[in-house]
């Protein structure tokens, strides 16, 4: 990218696009500002290269400086790495401080406070793009696959543009992931067993849950029926989908908002042969009509999600939850059953008590009819230096079976 690239003009009625602003060479630059999370541009900016002490920079991007990298790119993620290990080292008296008791709820939210500072300050680290998707550094990777996968196609008249090494290797670590895939035994044998998530969408590495909805006892569908007709809320990657029609159900309804969630989910549908069972709708929770099987994974936690991508675990305020319980009734077909899949997570860091889950369930009508837990799987389930260990370890993922209350 040349140094003095300045943005392209945008036509009159295309949205405002965040533009980054810097001096370089005794020249006023900018470009176009990228940020998954929607963080604004930083307003000061100094350049960085390979002479650019990790001290030095771990300074300047606490005091809210950020550095646009001018060197070698493997350089940069060096730096990026120093950068944490500094951030990861507490301080005795906040040592002292975190060993001392207080209340669950309060460690939870000191612990996303932290994040939230660890992740604003190595967002600091920025990398120049040419509107192609090149980075112009030496020892640069190609990542116009990655970023197109993420962003879109490339637009010649948009610009040169910004954006933080941390965003770029999360975009390259997507597209790892969604080359790969991710196996999924429910769905039967390899190699037609693989879930491929998108950028932005929450991958299926939790498997305990997918395994609940793989082992739970279906409903009949209605009298004199014989078809099972689903609905999956919220389906993302639309690995529920899939497992269901494998499981013999004859029609899924999966919906999303999001567009990523519906074009990954419709990809996978398709790569498992199971396109022509399962109908894709964006709209928020339900879709008309009613069905023998509702079926939602909502977020776990309510608390606000910092970026996109933690919509799949924070939800502030519960809404995807209270909004699921409040229209399944009327969304379900006679006999039909609700399962809700939920981990106690929350519980355990003071968010939500069990007593409040159950009233909402009576207050929205309905009853359970039995309840299959399991374990985590996921490796935090067992680190010990984790923050929140003591919760997660005695975390459990619940499929509530709900029914309308006769």
């Amino acid at each position: 990218m040349p140094n003095s690239s300045p943005v392209a003009s945008l036509p009159a009625s295309a949205p405002a696009v965040p533009t980054i602003q810097w001096s370089e060479a005794g020249e006023a630059c900018s470009a176009n500002w990228r940020s998954e999370r929607g963080a604004t541009p930083p307003k000061r900016v100094v350049l960085a290269d390979d002479t650019t002490t990790a001290d030095n920079a771990y300074r300047m991007a606490c005091e809210g400086t950020a550095l646009l990298w001018r060197g070698d790119f493997q350089n940069a993620k060096q730096l990026l790495k120093a950068l944490a290990r500094r951030a990861d080292q507490v301080p005795t008296r906040k040592r002292k401080k975190a060993a001392q008791e207080i209340p669950v709820a309060e460690a939870f939210h000191l612990h996303r406070l932290a994040q939230s500072q660890r992740a604003r300050m190595l967002g600091m680290l920025l990398l120049p793009f040419k509107a192609d998707y090149t980075v112009p550094l030496r020892r640069a990777p190609d990542v116009k696959v990655a970023c197109t996968e993420a962003w879109g196609p490339a637009n010649a008249e948009a610009g040169a543009s910004v954006v933080s090494l941390r965003e770029l290797l999360g975009v390259t670590s997507a597209h790892e992931w969604r080359k790969v895939g991710v196996e999924i035994t429910a769905l039967g044998e390899a190699p037609n067993n693989r879930i491929h998530p998108h950028y932005g969408v929450f991958s299926p590495v939790r498997g305990e849950y997918i395994n609940l909805v793989a082992a739970a006892h279906l409903p009949k569908p209605p009298t004199g029926q014989t078809a099972l007709v689903a609905f999956d809320i919220g389906t993302g990657t639309g690995v529920l989908s899939a497992v269901l029609v494998r499981r013999g159900v004859a029609k899924v309804v999966a919906t999303d908002q999001d567009p990523r969630s519906l074009a990954c989910a419709r990809e996978n549908l398709t790569q498992l042969g199971v396109a022509a069972q399962v109908e894709v709708v964006q709209t928020d929770l339900f879709p008309a009509g009613q069905a023998s099987l509702v079926v939602c994974n909502p977020p776990w936690i309510p608390a606000r999600p910092s970026s996109p991508i933690e919509r799949a675990v924070y939800d502030e305020g519960g809404r995807m939850l209270q909004g699921f319980l409040k229209g399944l009734t009327a969304h379900l077909a006679p006999k039909g059953e609700g399962w809700l899949i939920l981990s106690n997570l929350a519980e355990h860091l003071g968010l939500r008590t069990r007593e409040e889950l159950l009233a909402a369930f009576e207050a929205n009508g309905l009853r359970v009819v039995s309840r299959i837990d399991a374990k985590p799987l996921h490796p935090k389930a067992a680190d010990a230096t984790d923050a929140l260990h003591d919760a997660r370890s005695r975390e459990v993922t619940s499929l509530w079976r709900l029914a309308p209350i006769k």
